[in-house]
């Protein structure tokens, strides 16, 4: 049954890519850049014969999406063997790789980017995108964006808004946690705001109201990266992500990422207990036990919960894991710890501000602040953003 919204590929599909016929060509995808047949946009665009594939890049993860969090991807000397492309990473091992050369977008006459973004300021394929078109800016090359829907639609946005002196590859520009557009608007946004001078276009989504979230849009769901493997894994992302900056388990090495969340140290009953009791709502918090098999407390038998959605159009991520941070925190303050790792590239600030966008909320959950008061600080900036 076709779907009822038509994604910016879907279009391209249905007029043989007619846009780009006789171009030199460049992708920015990944495994998951199909249309609803699950068929591969490098494999339709060869199918054409018309329009010439120079390259491919990939974002973090890897084009094919194996790597883990922040695990380079390695560029291979070699063509892609079904393709015979490079396909080169974007995502190595410093920071200058998260932009290509420019040689290499000079050679072309289009990039085309299709990735499937799921509507979270720190999922890093916006940022991939945005770092391209600063450096861009100026060259003769157009940029077009074959759009797809947000997956958690476009109505509600939720979290503080990035604070200079915090930006990074989880955090390029000053939007909300979760922020309620789709990866064509930002890029429109981004290339408004900074004045950069590129051709730019997207290739809007049709059928699409921005109040439908990604099952109401008849539209498949494809794993855009390792620990997103569900349309549940990202409904709850923009907060469960925000575990990555302590030493809890954020669920990694089980079934269920960001869902799950816990430590060895959690009881999971009393934790539990507080977040049901927490007056959020649009969610249960499932006690549990679980064991992750690689990261994060490896082998060793966590206390924690599961959190399960219950109203789509009810639940605030940021807000519920944010509640769960500091209840965790509150079991076991001598053993909770924020990460101070390098993440991102970045010693400083430390993942957890980065991921807020400030460090606000640590100092304050530090301080002893409730979500509400929390919460409360975040309502102008979101409705602000909104308007």
């Amino acid at each position: 049954m076709a779907p009822i919204v038509s994604t910016g590929l879907d279009q391209c599909i249905a007029n043989q890519f007619a846009l780009f016929r006789g171009q030199r060509v460049a992708l920015l995808i990944n495994q998951a850049s199909c249309d609803h047949q699950f068929r591969h946009l490098a494999d339709l665009i060869k199918a054409t014969h018309q329009v010439h594939l120079v390259r491919i890049f990939g974002p973090e993860h890897g084009f094919a999406g194996v790597a883990q969090d922040l695990e380079n991807v390695i560029d291979k000397d070699h063509p892609h063997p079904h393709w015979g492309v490079p396909v080169l990473s974007l995502y190595g091992e410093t920071e200058s790789s998260l932009t290509p050369d420019l040689n290499l977008l000079q050679d072309i006459d289009t990039l085309i980017v299709d990735l499937p973004d799921i509507g979270t300021r720190y999922y890093t394929f916006a940022a991939t995108m945005i770092r391209i078109l600063r450096a861009a800016s100026g060259l003769n090359l157009r940029v077009t964006v074959l759009d797809r829907p947000n997956p958690l639609g476009s109505i509600a946005l939720e979290g503080p808004i990035l604070k200079p002196g915090f930006e990074s590859f989880v955090g390029e520009i000053a939007i909300p946690i979760r922020h309620a557009m789709t990866l064509g608007e930002i890029g429109r946004w981004v290339l408004e705001t900074e004045r950069i001078d590129l051709n730019y276009e997207c290739i809007s989504t049709l059928g699409w109201s921005g109040r439908e979230m990604l099952p109401e849009t008849g539209l498949p769901w494809v794993m855009p990266s390792p620990n997103m493997p569900t349309f549940e894994t990202a409904l709850v992302y923009p907060g469960g992500c925000l575990i990555e900056g302590t030493n809890l388990s954020e669920g990694r090495g089980t079934t269920r990422p960001f869902e799950i969340i816990g430590a060895p140290w959690i009881h999971e009953l009393k934790l539990a207990n507080r977040l049901n009791q927490s007056r959020l709502d649009g969610f249960i918090a499932r006690p549990i036990q679980f064991k992750p098999t690689f990261q994060k407390h490896s082998g060793q038998v966590c206390g924690g919960v599961q959190i399960h959605v219950t109203d789509r159009l009810q639940f605030q991520p940021v807000r519920v894991y944010t509640a769960a941070i500091i209840a965790m925190r509150d079991q076991n303050p001598e053993l909770f710890q924020w990460r101070t790792e390098t993440y991102e590239f970045r010693n400083f600030p430390i993942a957890i501000d980065l991921l807020y966008g400030s460090d606000s909320e640590r100092v304050a959950i530090e301080s002893g602040a409730t979500w509400q008061e929390l919460a409360e600080s975040w309502t102008i900036e979101e409705l602000e953003f909104s308007k």
